[in-house]
């Protein structure tokens, strides 16, 4: 029984240290891309990803084999989750503050309510609804804010609806990805996923990567590349599943709520980022339409 109770605490210690990890990686990511063009630094971080996952793989002795007739849905689960998000998530992230791409990333669940409500069996409860209807809310209060209130014409307008479209992107990939975790494992599934898309963003990103000025990068910058592919994807993902095991899927999502609160407090903190009071009111909304839209009714 102690031995279980100490599984759950270390379990919730590490899940605290990942959220903090996903919520920073928005500023070290905007931070490093003054220094890295968007698609090297993509190249970069899956790399070291990449490499961390087939390291895991091979202490746990684990082989990796997915079935022929599975290949095409693995393969477009790399386009979906690694390949067309990622890209989304770089790019929008380095035309918008890191603060508003944390809430943005945050809507995800909000956007895979929706989807599993729009097609497939899976529908919303009314509190569910009402937190989709207050996050989009906020969404357009983050988007639109400015110092002449409501005008759309902000200069991260772009960058956020990029990051927009990477949340619903990934909402589809987390939607497919589902039959494929009933017959894989999980890190099965993360490692052949990964493999695929983070090999294609690596091709994609050769032009980028030939013109790069290597010497131009600073060591800060190179760091929150590691940071970014070592921490934030690799090792994130392991201890996610780890929470999972030990204190319950249910439990384990709750912690999620925290990163787009974090993520705007560390872009504060760190960037010196600064939001109009509409903008702050948004992300309020947002947060609570997220944590609305996870709602689950009991028993």
């Amino acid at each position: 029984m102690a031995s279980k109770t100490s599984g759950r605490s270390l379990a919730e210690l590490y899940l605290m240290f990942i959220v903090i990890v996903w919520a920073l990686n928005f500023s070290v990511v905007k931070y490093s891309l003054d220094d890295i063009d968007p698609l090297s630094f993509n190249a970069f971080r899956f790399v070291l990803a990449i490499i961390l996952m087939w390291v895991v793989v091979w202490i746990k002795n684990l082989k990796i084999r997915i079935e022929r007739r599975d290949i095409w849905k693995v393969v477009l689960l790399g386009l979906l989750g690694n390949l067309i998000y990622q890209m989304l998530f770089i790019i929008g992230i380095d035309r918008t503050f890191a603060s508003n791409a944390a809430v943005m990333l945050g809507m995800i669940p909000v956007w895979i309510a929706v989807f599993s409500h729009l097609f497939t069996s899976q529908k919303m409860y009314r509190v569910q609804a009402i937190g989709v209807l207050a996050a989009f809310t906020g969404v357009a209060l983050i988007m639109g804010g400015g110092e002449e209130g409501l005008t759309f014409r902000s200069e991260t307008l772009a960058g956020d609806a990029i990051i927009i479209s990477a949340a619903m992107v990934f909402a589809v990939y987390t939607l497919l990805s589902r039959s494929l975790l009933e017959k894989y494992s999980p890190l099965t599934l993360a490692t052949s996923v990964m493999s695929i898309g983070g090999t294609l963003l690596i091709i994609v990103a050769i032009p980028s990567l030939i013109r790069l000025d290597y010497s131009a990068i600073s060591v800060h910058a190179y760091g929150g590349a590691a940071y970014s592919g070592v921490f934030a994807i690799g090792l994130a993902y392991l201890i996610w599943n780890f929470g999972i095991k030990n204190v319950g899927a249910i439990r384990t999502a709750t912690y999620q709520n925290l990163v787009p609160v974090l993520g705007v407090l560390f872009g504060l903190i760190f960037l010196g980022e600064k939001l109009h009071i509409l903008q702050y009111l948004g992300c309020l909304l947002t947060v609570g339409g997220i944590m609305l839209s996870r709602y689950q009714k009991p028993g």
